[in-house]
């Protein structure tokens, strides 16, 4: 029938062998239509375990799901991304190649993944495979420390992706005992959640959970605070469309960085304008919900992860609906609003900063306190104060998976170890579109410490959604190369970068910035020492200072667009 479009039986082969250029076999399972011809090829490659996804095979794709290097079916060693002497530019350009030979296959293929596969993507797509066409990614920042997010350990989803994803298979493949899967690896986790994360120091941690991985692990904890990948650097090389793909509650959501690096620098002027972004409500590898924590954005924040694959894939593998090429470069969609947005470029050029100033008597502990937030600028005003014990951090609020979420942040009000400063409630709504940023004018009793800050939504009821936020760790104030300690009670002025957001502050709402020095265990406790907080068990209470004054205007500036 005209406009219908064919769904094809399929049939699967597994682990189908491929040679690297080293000897090394790596492989795959291979998912195909059940009709003769020849197929375009789409590829991901994942060190968690291959899996074919049968939808992409049945639209008349050949599938191809490849164990990276030294993971389950693939020989060799495994190194992760994040250390020296991975070879997974070399093995994904090598596969690239191998899946355009293959019989069945017509010689286009494109590579897909969110997470870890997209980071596999972008490696291969640096090396510029000939036979590559297309790209569909996500959820993967284009810094380390745009993961790491201020140079600070994320120590609860670390530990649950190294112990409880990667592990296994190493404790496997060296002879260790369980656990050797992920859903081993998991029941464990679960059952002792606390014990690895508030273990101190962290680089004494059992072998219960460290086997296996203790040397990725040290190495982690020595480095994760370095830019050992910067594909901004690399985007130049990169010569074919992608689609990028995020939510404004994934923690990598500075995926966007990709797509703007690929718009102002890809290769080819052709290539830069194939770019296009796609930005939900969504948390990371969620597939586009509607419902996310806590809150409902409706049914207009559903995407269909795989059906948008398969529509951009078509148009570049296929020739076939080209209008996806008509669309605006940048789709967004605004949260309060519930509604998807157009653009030309990320980020908005009509996106005005607008400063809201930070005030209070002296007393903005907790929503309770005469903390508040305004466009004017403070003048003759006390400092905030509070003390930092990481015997006691601020708890995150956040999916069992220690992914981000809206989850109502009034569980916290109760805690005076957080500066609230808050609007009166809104006459009129105010859209926020882009990064917001914070200065903040603190002193600390501490040679190091963190200050906190998150964007809240407050709605008429009092639920209080966490927006964004954005963190720094004090020796990494001025560079991450060359880190300096505090000297105690000096007044430093912090610039921090929240992470990019979408909103409409309706009306009746109210716009609040909170300040703290803990979010645990979404990021890792600072103990206070200047020392090695990973190879110390000595942890220190900080007493902490905010100023808000005519010479000292701590302020967030928020994006503003009209």
């Amino acid at each position: 029938m005209a406009g219908k479009k064919r769904v094809y039986e399929v049939q699967v082969e597994r682990d189908v062998e491929a040679r690297m250029r080293d000897g090394v076999i790596l492989r795959a399972d291979v998912a195909r239509p059940r009709a003769r011809g020849r197929f375009p090829v789409l590829l991901t490659r994942t060190p968690y375990g291959k899996h074919v996804d049968r939808r992409l095979a049945a639209a008349g794709y050949v599938v191809v799901a490849q164990d990276m290097r030294g993971r389950y079916a693939s020989d060799g060693t495994f190194t992760p991304k994040f250390m020296p002497g991975y070879r997974d530019a070399e093995d994904g350009y090598d596969t690239v190649e191998w899946s355009a030979g293959l019989a069945y296959s017509n010689g286009k293929v494109g590579v897909f993944g969110i997470s870890y596969p997209s980071w596999a993507s972008w490696e291969l797509a640096s090396a510029r495979p000939p036979h590559l066409v297309a790209m569909f990614n996500g959820g993967l920042a284009t810094r380390l420390t745009d993961w790491e997010l201020g140079g600070v350990l994320r120590i609860g989803r670390v530990q649950q992706w190294l112990f409880g994803t990667l592990a296994p298979d190493l404790r496997r493949r060296q002879g260790l005992g369980p656990p050797h899967t992920p859903v081993e690896a998991r029941a464990r986790f679960d059952k002792d959640r606390e014990k690895p994360l508030w273990f101190v120091p962290q680089k004494a941690l059992p072998d219960e959970f460290v086997g296996g991985c203790r040397e990725i692990w040290h190495y982690w904890l020595d480095h994760h605070h370095e830019d050992i990948f910067d594909f901004c650097k690399r985007h130049s090389q990169v010569d074919v469309p992608v689609l990028h793909i995020t939510g404004w509650h994934d923690r990598l959501v500075l995926t966007v960085d990709h797509f703007t690096g690929m718009q102002q620098n890809g290769r080819t002027e052709a290539t830069r304008r194939a770019q296009r972004l796609v930005v939900g409500p969504w948390s990371h590898g969620s597939n586009g919900p509607r419902q996310v924590g806590e809150m409902d954005f409706g049914q207009t924040a559903e995407v269909d992860f795989t059906a948008l694959m398969i529509r951009w894939f078509d148009t570049w593998l296929k020739g076939e609906h080209k209008g996806i090429l008509q669309t605006a470069p940048v789709r967004y969609f605004v949260m309060g609003e519930n509604r998807w947005h157009e653009a030309e470029t990320w980020p908005l050029p009509e996106a005005r900063p607008r400063a809201y100033y930070l005030h209070s008597g002296g007393s903005a502990n907790t929503p309770a306190g005469n903390g508040r937030l305004s466009q004017r600028a403070p003048e003759k005003e006390a400092p905030g104060r509070y003390s930092y014990d990481p015997r006691d951090p601020v708890m995150t609020l956040f999916y069992e998976s220690c992914q981000d979420a809206p989850y109502d942040q009034r569980q916290l009000a109760v805690r005076e170890d957080v500066l609230v400063y808050q609007t009166l409630r809104l006459r009129k709504a105010v859209r926020v579109v882009g990064r917001p940023e914070v200065r903040l004018f603190a002193a600390s009793s501490a040679r190091d410490t963190d200050f906190i800050v998150k964007l809240i939504d407050v709605h008429p009821d009092g639920f209080a959604h966490q927006v964004c936020y954005g963190i720094v760790r004090a020796r990494f104030r001025e560079s991450f190369d060359r880190p300096g300690l505090l000297r105690p009670g000096r007044v430093y002025e912090y610039t921090i970068r929240m992470l990019p957001t979408a909103i409409l502050f309706q009306a009746g709402h109210r716009i609040r910035i909170d300040v703290s020095s803990s979010d645990f265990p979404n990021f890792d406790r600072n103990h206070n020492t200047g020392g090695d907080d990973y190879a110390e068990t000595t942890l220190q209470v900080a007493h902490q200072e905010v100023f808000h004054d005519a010479g000292r205007p701590s302020r967030v500036i928020l994006p503003v667009v009209s």
